[in-house]
């Protein structure tokens, strides 16, 4: 049976003709020449084209292509390799001070003075409070001398001798020469057992003129508060009006040692511990010279010990030259006068600084 006539036997068989421009299809379905096409396997089928391709593609073609945009966010590589860098030198720097310390490695001088440990240890703890806590400004740095010895002497005030410490950093800190400041101190401070040892880590060394002459002939910056006992245990309705300032026997080691005085005058002490009243029998029982009732202490107990962020002013006043009177050394009326000297300069100096600052608790 032929084609045609299979076609024709078929029920509802009607014959029609293709168009010619359509050419007849085989009867696999394939047109001659041509392989069978793969399913897709990716992707929906794509759509029929109409019309004409060619405008759409010129369109895609004269579209700009847009320019990369940078990431604003900045890369923190660096930033963290730096820091990693410095907490390595830290903890390098800390292991090697450890080495040294448990090596005994390091140096102290004839009163038991510890450089390193008071740069690497005290200082640094000192600083938080001169900083951030007191925001502590100084004046007149330049009139404190360069390499040679000196005699610093400075108003006492604060319950605590914390104005002693903070001019320790102030010199430490601010002076061109890095200089340290050997402070003297009352025997009490080195009666007790901690604080004795750290005292004289810290530099300082006991009141005394042979002492203090010693340290000023080599040339040491020596600290001195003529006021002692009297200054930081008075009442706060006489703040910032200096006591007496004793025999003034500063000014004598002065005198002998041809070391010019540097007068200081601190503000801001006065306002860490306000001492609003004195309990002396409990003083006498303690044996202190005084025990300070404030507005946190005792009441907070160990939280009364936090001093209150005042704000500080250190000046430094220019120095009163002694190396002409060294023969007057032993004379009591040049003594007296010079020591009122310094006295006088210092209250006016406190006078001018508080016009400086008209709030206590001030920026």
């Amino acid at each position: 049976m032929t084609q045609d006539e299979f076609h024709a036997a078929l029920p509802g068989h009607t014959d029609f003709e293709l168009p010619a421009d359509v050419p007849a299809r085989p009867l696999n379905g394939r047109r001659p020449g041509r392989k069978p096409a793969r399913a897709a396997v990716e992707g929906p089928p794509a759509p029929e084209l109409t019309g004409s391709a060619e405008p759409e593609q010129a369109a895609i073609e004269a579209e700009p292509t847009p320019e990369p945009v940078a990431d604003p966010t900045p890369e923190p590589v660096a930033e963290s390799v730096g820091t990693i860098d410095i907490w390595d030198q830290r903890v390098a720097s800390g292991l090697a001070f450890l080495r040294r310390r448990l090596a005994g490695a390091y140096d102290i001088d004839d009163f038991g003075f510890d450089p390193e440990l008071t740069d690497a240890v005290f200082h640094p703890m000192l600083k938080v409070l001169y900083r951030d806590w007191f925001r502590t400004e100084v004046f007149g740095i330049e009139n404190v001398p360069e390499a040679d010895g000196g005699l610093v002497v400075g108003n006492h005030s604060g319950t605590v001798a914390l104005d002693a410490l903070m001019l320790t950093v102030a010199l430490r800190d601010q002076h061109p020469g890095d200089r340290h400041l050997r402070l003297l101190g009352a025997d009490l401070v080195f009666r007790m057992p901690v604080l004795s040892e750290l005292a004289r880590k810290a530099g300082a060394t006991v009141a005394c003129n042979p002492d203090a002459e010693r340290l000023m002939r080599e040339g040491e910056l020596v600290g001195v508060f003529p006021e002692g006992f009297k200054g930081i245990g008075k009442h706060y309705s006489e703040r910032y009006k200096l006591q007496r300032f004793g025999r003034g026997g500063f000014v004598s080691a002065a005198l002998r040692t041809g070391t010019p005085i540097i007068p200081v005058a601190i503000v801001g002490a006065e306002e860490i511990y306000p001492i609003l009243a004195d309990l002396k029998p409990l003083a006498r029982l303690l044996g202190m010279p005084y025990f300070p009732v404030t507005p946190t202490f005792p009441w907070l107990g160990p939280l009364g010990l936090v001093p209150l962020p005042s704000k500080w002013l250190i000046e430094f006043c220019p120095p009163i030259p002694t190396a002409h009177l060294i023969e007057h050394a032993d004379d009591p009326m040049v003594v007296y006068n010079l020591a009122d000297e310094v006295r006088e300069t210092i209250q006016a100096t406190i006078h001018s600084l508080l016009e400086k600052r008209p709030d206590p608790f001030g920026r």
